[in-house]
């Protein structure tokens, strides 16, 4: 991927940078695969706000995709690299051999043309293709991975993102992610070889407010600024945290606190957390 980078010709362009998406070959999507997208602006069923700062926006539509990688032993050719306002990895159309089109994950290295297969026997575990875990060679980096078997790919589906398959122990398969986390996923679950593309997308910088309202994001404003009634950490004369940790408008801690619900089930499968971000080491919870 490319990143440029403009001159400081204006306060809106200082500091500012664009990605070329030098990897998106087809412009205009599949009609047959779009769906209409409503925006809710933050509001749920009763018209409340449930989630902040959400509103506006550009109009975009909505692009099938295919997670589950159900179509087995029929080949697909890339017929093109697509952007998707949906998400921050490009998508690739695939045209099967039946005629049918499918949107998936554009991994990197998968170029116009190139024949994909998902299959449930041993094949070659080349990016794109997509197969149990117990047919990936060990060492080799997956993406959208399920975490039950027959249930989708869940997990490693944003740009530049994926895991390692590091082991494989009688009916599990170890992953470790980029992150520092190491958790165990049946072998019968499915994966998709490669890493997924636009790996530079988190390196762009918006250079100003009217871009963030493209995408839908309103204003945001300090918790510390609002009133007591509006913020856990509101109210006050001056600047102060009323002793207490920082914490979301809900009262989720904001730092270094457990947001994971301990009764997930896959909880146990996890073997080591991830590094923290705040200590720069691996924090066991």
């Amino acid at each position: 991927m490319a990143i440029r980078i403009y001159k400081r010709t204006s306060p809106g362009r200082r500091n500012a940078s664009v990605n070329l998406y030098s990897e998106v070959t087809k412009t205009k999507p599949e009609k047959t695969l779009l769906e209409a997208q409503k925006k809710h602006g933050g509001r749920n069923c009763q018209g409340r706000i449930t989630v902040q700062n959400r509103g506006g926006g550009n109009k975009q539509r909505y692009r099938r995709m295919d997670f589950s990688r159900k179509k087995l032993d029929v080949p697909g050719t890339v017929v093109g690299i697509e952007y998707d306002p949906n998400r921050s990895a490009n998508i690739a159309l695939i045209r099967y051999e039946d005629g049918e089109k499918r949107y998936i994950l554009a991994p990197i290295g998968l170029t116009d043309g190139e024949v994909i297969l998902s299959s449930a026997e041993r094949i070659e575990p080349k990016p794109g293709n997509c197969l149990l875990l117990r047919d990936i060679p060990t060492g080799l980096n997956v993406h959208n991975i399920e975490l039950q078997p027959g249930g989708g790919g869940q997990m490693c589906r944003a740009a530049g993102t994926y895991a390692r398959l590091t082991n494989r122990e009688g009916k599990w398969a170890t992953l470790t992610f980029p992150s520092g986390e190491t958790r165990q996923v049946s072998v019968m679950c499915r994966a998709t070889v490669g890493q997924v593309g636009n790996t530079d997308h988190n390196k762009t910088v918006l250079g100003k407010a009217g871009k963030s309202r493209h995408l839908g994001r309103r204003p945001n404003n300090r918790g510390m600024a609002k009133n007591h009634h509006e913020h856990p950490m509101g109210g006050g004369d001056n600047k102060s945290s009323g002793n207490r940790p920082p914490a979301q408008r809900s009262g989720t801690l904001a730092k270094g606190g457990r947001t994971r619900k301990p009764g997930k089930a896959s909880n146990k499968r996890i073997i080591r957390r991830r590094v923290s971000k705040r200590f720069g080491q691996l924090k066991l919870r």
